[in-house]
């Protein structure tokens, strides 16, 4: 006699694209280390990409001004004409970009301006090709699109890099949108100017679009330098460039992004903001301009301060066995391949995946990472060095202990 299964609640009243989608593990781990913390634990957390630095003075001063001067009702949609005129200069000076302001959009965080262009342009079936290692939403959006997530792999011995024989291999008649991301969450890989060329020459002339993500653009060291795909002008009109205050200016939690691209897919990303939160919050506009506008040597402080932890965590993790890690040119985080580990046992606790590590190492030594399957990377740790030397220590000598 066959019997039939009863159903979850979840599976017989959520949309089948809610089931679809996983929670961000970034968010989790996060949220279960400020929990442990909060119970007295010294958890150390490399989890968030967040700057651990305080917003400048002068970009707060600018949101108490708004408050005080009662600059707390509904915007315009878009985001207010002052901050996408600031948005405008700062593509201008730094990037050599014309963008006007009305092909300019600024969203709660540039992770909403990602998701309306992904809305605006995906339909049921059609194709996002992502390179992989890649930040944790990219294919989740694509899953809440009804999208198909077409990953590109590479790994530490590439440093994290995609080749355009990769790219043009993974192009289908379905491909209508590629993600690049330099600098990169989660490995901290920049390409240079040359080698975005030689990816995007592989778009020219096809009707694929290209997402921009530059958040970290002023994280980035040594000697390569920031290039922004959409310099090139055969591929100006397929490129949306994103960005953001958030990580350079260490404004996660005023969430202003911005995408910049031809009016009419901004204009379609408009049209999906206003049926979803309308204008960002106008009190973080108005920091915001402050930012773009104020002095620049808060992020070149920050950036230096960056480099030293980069540098001192790099040294280290080198020379615990097990370990492996290369010297990322951008942003704060590390992708540490902790492949050899995969498979040994570990006070009696066998590490089948860098998730099993990684809750190890929360549990048993108060040491917050993510594990690599989220970035599509098994057999990798993501830490991000956003924290003071300090901990960064603490960090490095309990991950000793724990593989010792």
């Amino acid at each position: 006699m066959n019997q039939q299964k009863t159903l979850t609640k979840e599976e017989q009243y959520l949309s089948r694209r809610v089931n679809s989608v996983q929670e961000s593990q970034t968010m989790q781990i996060t949220g279960k280390a400020k929990k442990m913390q909060g119970e007295g634990l010294d958890v150390v957390s490399l989890s968030a990409g967040e700057p651990d630095f305080p917003t400048p003075d002068f970009v707060s001063a600018a949101g108490i001004k708004a408050i005080n001067d009662n600059f707390t009702k509904y915007t315009i949609n878009s985001g207010i004409l002052e901050l996408r005129k600031a948005i405008s200069e700062k593509f201008k000076r730094d990037n050599n970009l014309t963008y006007t302001p009305d092909q300019i959009i600024v969203s709660n965080g540039g992770k909403q301006s990602i998701a309306n262009i992904f809305m605006a342009l995906l339909n049921e079936g059609d194709e996002v090709i992502i390179q992989a290692p890649y930040w944790v939403s990219y294919p989740e959006m694509a899953h809440l699109c009804d999208a198909v997530a077409v990953i590109i792999d590479s790994d530490i011995d590439s440093d994290f890099k995609i080749t355009p024989a990769q790219l043009e291999a993974a192009i289908t008649p379905k491909t209508k949108l590629f993600v690049f991301n330099s600098p990169s969450n989660p490995t901290g890989t920049v390409y240079s100017e040359q080698e975005i060329r030689d990816l995007m020459a592989v778009l020219v002339g096809k009707d694929i679009f290209i997402i921009s993500d530059e958040i970290y653009e002023h994280l980035i060291y040594d000697t390569v330098r920031h290039f922004s795909p959409a310099s090139i002008k055969e591929l100006y009109e397929q490129i949306i460039t994103v960005n953001g205050v958030s990580k350079a200016y260490s404004m996660t939690g005023w969430r202003i992004g911005y995408a910049a691209g031809p009016k009419w897919i901004i204009d379609a990303s408009g049209k999906i903001q206003s049926q979803t939160t309308s204008n960002p919050c106008s009190i973080s506009q108005k920091a915001s301009v402050a930012a773009l506008n104020g002095d620049h040597g808060v992020v070149e402080n920050m950036k230096a301060e960056f480099l030293k932890r980069r540098d001192f965590m790099y040294n280290e993790l080198n020379q615990i066995p097990g370990i492996k890690v290369n010297k990322p040119e951008g942003a704060f985080y590390m992708l540490v391949s902790v492949q050899e580990l995969m498979g040994k046992t570990i006070d009696g606790i066998e590490m089948k995946t860098s998730a099993d590590l990684a809750t190890y190492l929360l549990d048993k030594y108060l040491l917050a990472t993510v594990p690599g399957d989220a970035f599509g990377a098994e057999g990798y740790l993501r830490l991000s060095y956003a924290d003071s030397l300090e901990n960064l220590g603490k960090a490095v000598e309990r991950l000793k202990k724990a593989v010792s």
